[in-house]
């Protein structure tokens, strides 16, 4: 199949779309604890719509993954758990340094060695998995033409790294104080540093999974939907951090019965009467409000009554949601050919585009000066001239010229 960069792009913001959306969801989960809806989530993330995606639109999926040698399995398997990793400081990053400024610096360090190590240092990676180190993609115009569009999707993270930074220093002091209570820049650098560069592994693990997508096109499978397979191993380590790490929070917190029972215990009630930010992990360790604050003397059934069917239908959605960033993605990843190192890239500025565009619908940006809002715009129009050039630069690896997209375009 003849690769189509700019089908690839548009995958790839699909799958941002998805990423930025899958925590909108969780908003509708009612008094659960963090752990208890993440993990119920998890499962349709990471184990129940990867293999049943792909057993309805792979061929011999078992088959296939049998075939792979110990260390593809391994590899592949081993950095989806660092991911995982990454996934649960995040929430860290976000108490340290803020929402906007947390999530600016973690995807940075995200895209960035994400997208840079495999081509930087193709030994570490499966003979074949990294076509083009980064010396022969710099030494031809359509490889400096897409490093250009990396270059350009990390300035648009920092543009907009520096608008959230911005948007939390013209907060009320008092706004400030309960958005960021433990604001620490030194911790939240280092913690995010940490996020960014395991939640970088993410990228690390689909490379490692590339001889997975060329047993299955082998065995009969679409290029298109070729990715799939591996995502069952990557998510699978996914899973065991975060089944690991929800579970220990369930009986810390003894939460465990949430998921059976129709009524709260009363030391569980919450003033919000919910389990935690929605936004994904943003409170790995899982703290537990207690019944004090309202006196269980006040407590009434429909207090502690749990809207059990809606809970597992809001956080199926959220998890299947946040699988189809990966689904989209390797999509995408099929479509851009030798540049495919910029999938990861691509990826990022996806998830900020979108993520962005949800705090603007939710007034997240209300009340804020000229100069966050020219900011985050500048910073927003930067990430989706990156997703251009990337996908320019990949356009001209397959031999065509300005004047044959010109005809495409136009006709």
């Amino acid at each position: 199949m003849t690769p189509n960069p700019f089908l690839g792009v548009f995958f790839h913001w699909l799958g941002g779309l998805a990423s930025g959306s899958f925590y909108v969801p969780y908003k509708g989960v009612k008094k659960w604890a963090w752990e208890t809806y993440w993990l119920v989530g998890g499962f349709f993330s990471w184990i129940i719509c990867p293999w049943m995606l792909a057993s309805l639109l792979t061929h011999n999926l078992l088959g296939v993954l049998s075939q792979q040698s110990a260390s593809t399995l391994w590899w592949t398997y081993f950095f989806g758990a660092m991911w995982g990793f990454g996934g649960l400081t995040f929430g860290l990053t976000m108490r340290y340094l803020g929402m906007s400024l947390g999530m600016g610096v973690a995807l940075g360090y995200c895209a960035a060695f994400g997208t840079l190590i495999p081509p930087i240092f193709p030994s570490l990676f499966p003979k074949d998995a990294v076509v083009e180190t980064i010396g022969q993609i710099a030494r031809t115009t359509p490889g400096q033409v897409t490093l250009a569009g990396v270059a350009a999707c990390l300035l648009g993270i920092g543009i907009a790294a520096l608008a959230g930074l911005t948007k939390e220093r013209e907060m009320p002091e008092a706004e400030k104080r309960k958005a960021i209570a433990e604001f620490s820049f030194t911790k939240g650098i280092l913690v995010a540093t940490f996020s960014g560069v395991m939640s970088a592994c993410f990228s690390y693990a689909l490379t490692w999974g590339k001889p997975i997508n060329a047993a299955s096109v082998a065995a009969g499978t679409s290029t298109l939907w070729s990715g799939l397979p591996k995502l069952c191993v990557v998510l699978l380590g996914g899973f065991t951090t975060n089944f690991v790490w929800c579970v220990l929070l369930n009986l810390k917190n003894r939460t465990g019965y949430q998921y059976f029972s129709a009524f709260l215990r009363p030391e569980h009630v919450s003033p919000k009467a919910s389990g935690s930010d929605p936004a994904g992990p943003a409170e790995p360790g899982g703290s537990v409000a207690t019944a004090t604050r309202l006196g269980t003397a006040q407590l009434t059934e429909a207090d502690l009554e749990v809207p059990m069917l809606t809970n597992y239908l809001f956080s199926a959605l959220a998890g299947t949601t946040w699988y189809f960033q990966f689904f989209f993605y390797t999509m995408g990843e099929t479509q851009m050919g030798q540049f495919s190192f910029a999938s990861w890239t691509l990826h990022m500025a996806s998830i900020i585009i979108f993520s962005t565009m949800w705090g603007w619908i939710l007034h997240e940006w209300k009340g804020s000066s000229k100069k966050a809002h020219s900011l985050i715009a500048g910073g927003i129009a930067t990430l989706i001239l990156s997703t251009v050039i990337i996908g320019f630069g990949t356009w001209l690896k397959t031999g065509k010229t300005l004047h044959d997209l010109w005809n495409m375009i136009f006709g």
